[in-house]
């Protein structure tokens, strides 16, 4: 069985880690690795296939950034040929970013089976271009892998057919579980000067935040207050790195002397990192699962989530972008009222292993 599988962005990365281990007990399986180049900077991309032990791709379409409709034209039109070369059987993608939508809409049009995996979650928020990308995903697959309950849910709701629908874990746990001692010998602590438990980590990449001077200047007046209380790391996206020069907060940050920001971070560190924070603030949804994990509260920095399952079971509070809202938040992670210590079902580090069964079975 021939499977092409598709990453293009830094979280489908520590997705398509474990199913890529878990193909190789299977002689019967040939996986194609095909990567987007959809993030194009090596210390969002190259760093992470070398740390998670990812075969390199077996093709890169090398498609780099661009607006959405361009982005999202550039790699089918780089995609169709592979299709049309190799002839899989399937094509599996992940998540919600371009690549997904995009590679999904090409391997459907060429009559080839196509696996979704981290279906149906939903922000309801259609203003998210990732929730776009996302249902169109769902409504064209023939196999939805999901991560919670509330995928399956969404689907069925949605018209989806239950033969299709799996609740099978959460391959970033997969990812999270297998690396987390490795990432424990990480000397990032050392490296940043902090002292374990007793600062604050911050992600930000959202348009929605950072493409707005209001919303990201209101999240700063935030950051103003927590920061003098503990320092607070900042490895900070491109994107988001690229508006702060171009609107005038950057003299906001630099009067801010406990807010350090760092260059992007290979998957080991940030892991160490995280695990050793007090706090995350966050607008990333594979943040809110692993800290969940982890048990460390998170701050959810926008106004809905698609992983509901974090908040109901984990340590994570969706608060918003309101920076007395984000005050509120931190200080109730600083009281104790965040942490909890329920594992979602089957977030239990053979979500790969459930997947491969599956395929194997369906196709």
């Amino acid at each position: 069985m021939k499977i092409i599988n598709v990453v293009g962005a830094r979280p489908n990365f520590m997705k398509i880690a474990p199913i890529m281990t878990a193909y190789a007990s299977h002689d019967n399986i040939q996986p194609i690795l095909v990567h987007t180049g959809q993030h194009y900077d090596e210390k969002m991309s190259s760093s992470f296939f070398s740390q998670l032990e990812i075969p390199e791709p077996d093709i890169n379409l090398e498609v780099g950034s661009g607006t959405h409709a361009t982005q999202t034209a550039e790699i089918m039109k780089r995609f169709e040929p592979v299709i049309l070369e190799y002839n899989p059987d399937a094509v599996l993608v992940v998540g919600d970013v371009n690549s997904t939508i995009a590679c999904g809409l090409v391997a459907v049009k060429q009559g080839v089976k196509l696996v979704h995996v981290e279906a149906g979650l939903r922000s309801f928020d259609r203003s998210m271009p990732e929730e776009i990308n996302r249902v169109l995903t769902d409504s064209i697959s023939d196999l939805l892998f999901c991560t919670e309950q509330s995928g399956v849910d969404n689907l069925i709701r949605e018209g989806i057919p239950k033969g299709k629908i799996f609740l099978v874990g959460n391959l970033m746990i997969d990812t999270l579980l297998k690396n987390k001692g490795r990432a424990e010998k990480s000397n990032v602590l050392n490296q940043l000067n902090l002292n374990s438990s007793d600062f604050a980590i911050l992600t930000l990449h959202r348009p929605s935040n950072v493409d707005d001077q209001v919303v990201f200047s209101g999240i700063l007046d935030a950051l103003e207050v927590i920061q003098n209380d503990m320092p607070i790391v900042f490895p900070i996206h491109p994107r988001t790195r690229k508006n702060l020069s171009s609107f005038p907060l950057a003299k906001r940050i630099e009067k801010m002397p406990s807010l350090r920001l760092t260059d992007p971070m290979g998957y080991l560190d940030f892991l160490k990192l995280m695990s050793s924070a007090k706090v995350v603030l966050t607008d990333s949804g594979g943040v809110q699962e692993e800290t969940t994990i982890l048990g460390i509260p998170c701050l959810t920095l926008r106004e809905n989530t698609e992983r509901p399952i974090t908040v109901e079971m984990g340590t994570n509070q969706v608060v918003g972008t309101d920076s007395a809202k984000i005050v509120e938040g931190y200080q109730k992670a600083m009281n104790g009222q965040l942490r909890k210590t329920q594992i979602p079902p089957l977030w239990d580090g053979h979500a790969a292993e459930h997947m491969v069964k599956i395929l194997l079975d369906k196709l």
